[in-house]
């Protein structure tokens, strides 16, 4: 394997952080730059680079905290509401190469869009390419 993963270090004890959460497989800490106030990442404490990686019970330990959290950090800022993102792989934005899912509060008049807006522009997609991707998914 090559150099552990800054979340591996954070987990390992190596880079302080403000975790909020622990457990055996997972852990949450504060983001060290933050888009909003209580801005949290939860992670696999054992580095899997996409969510496809995840073993089943990590995965469900993993979505289990961030069901857990999510209302704990929104209360804990007086947030109006949360946005949950995964900057699945490279080409989504992923910069550490580490499953790790952002909580970010969320305030009326933030500036900030809908999760539509990461997209860039969208597709113009027939009826005959949405069946075509609906039997390929499904399969």
């Amino acid at each position: 394997m090559g150099e552990p993963t800054i979340f591996e270090q954070i987990a390992a004890g190596d880079i302080p952080a403000r975790i909020v959460y622990e457990t055996d497989t997972v852990l949450a800490f504060l983001d060290a730059n933050p888009l909003a106030p209580g801005h949290t990442l939860v992670v696999p404490k054992e580095a899997h680079e996409r969510l496809r990686d995840l073993p089943d019970d990590v995965a469900t330990d993993l979505w289990a905290a961030v069901d857990e959290l999510t209302p704990r950090v929104e209360d804990a800022v007086d947030a109006d509401a949360l946005t949950v993102g995964v900057n699945d792989g490279e080409a989504a934005g992923q910069e550490v190469p580490h499953v790790h899912v952002h909580l970010v509060p969320r305030f009326d008049g933030d500036g900030g869009g809908p999760i539509h807006a990461v997209a860039g522009s969208r597709p113009d997609l027939s009826d005959e390419e949405l069946d075509d991707i609906e039997e390929r998914i499904e399969t």
